[in-house]
């Protein structure tokens, strides 16, 4: 049998009763519900009060922001938990690494990767945050951007050659961004990693800019073609079903 702490428990029993009332319970209810002896059910609440897990009002108990921030991170974790599980169907189907990433706060966020020891994902040699003139994602993410914001974005990390490959300025790249097609594949060969290919494409995330990638070792790179549009399809797919979820 392993070794259970009774106090944590009977603790647990507490928040559980006072998450079932949404506009609180007093000391007296909450301790007949849970079960437990008045007194042991004061202290228990006054330490899950300190705490932050209890908030007290006009008399009666109510679940305080740590408890919701359990509540949102189990959540969070659950959402990413499905990105990964996409991803890994996404890899398997395209027999290439596959990332997803978001624009967020104004910044590159690289929300999840899927590769194999076979197939590894690019190595991130500088950060893609900062890069994101020089990646296919970085270039995707911004191309759904509107000026002021990718100049804000350029402000904060100018356009530098990372390769002899990589876009030499922020005019090039716009020019670049211009050119894009709605919708269409960001294709980026050797500009971040030499040896290595990437493209992205973009996702309807709503107000949010979001794509999926795949790279492929430089001597591959006549599969890019093929990989990306096996990727549309079951991205499609998947998103047609809703059950692949970005909202974290």
């Amino acid at each position: 049998m392993p070794t259970l702490i009774g106090s944590v428990q009977r603790a647990l029993r507490l928040l559980e009763a006072a998450g079932s009332h949404s506009g609180g319970a007093p000391a007296k209810q909450l301790a007949r519900e849970a079960g437990l002896p008045l007194p042991t059910a004061y202290h228990l609440l006054r330490t899950l009060t300190h705490e932050g897990y209890l908030r007290r009002e006009g008399g009666v108990f109510v679940l305080g922001a740590a408890a919701g921030r359990l509540a949102v991170g189990g959540l969070q974790q659950k959402r990413r938990s499905m990105i990964l599980d996409s991803l890994a169907h996404f890899r398997e189907a395209v027999g290439a690494p596959v990332y997803f990433a978001m624009f967020r706060e104004g910044e590159i966020e690289v929300v999840g990767v899927s590769d194999t020891p076979a197939s590894p994902a690019c190595e991130e040699w500088a950060d893609f945050r900062e890069t994101g003139h020089a990646h296919a994602i970085g270039q995707c993410l911004l191309g759904q951007l509107d000026e002021k914001t990718r100049k804000d974005y350029y402000d904060r990390h100018p356009v530098e050659a990372i390769t002899p490959y990589t876009v030499p300025d922020q005019r090039s790249l716009e020019h670049r961004i211009g050119s894009l097609e709605r919708m269409q594949p960001v294709i980026e060969r050797q500009e971040y990693a030499l040896g290595t290919v990437c493209a992205a494409i973009p996702i309807t995330a709503g107000d949010a800019a979001a794509t999926m990638a795949v790279s492929l070792p430089l001597h591959q790179a006549e599969r890019l073609p093929c990989v990306v549009d096996r990727l549309r399809s079951e991205v499609g797919a998947l998103l047609s079903t809703l059950s692949f979820s970005i909202s974290i």
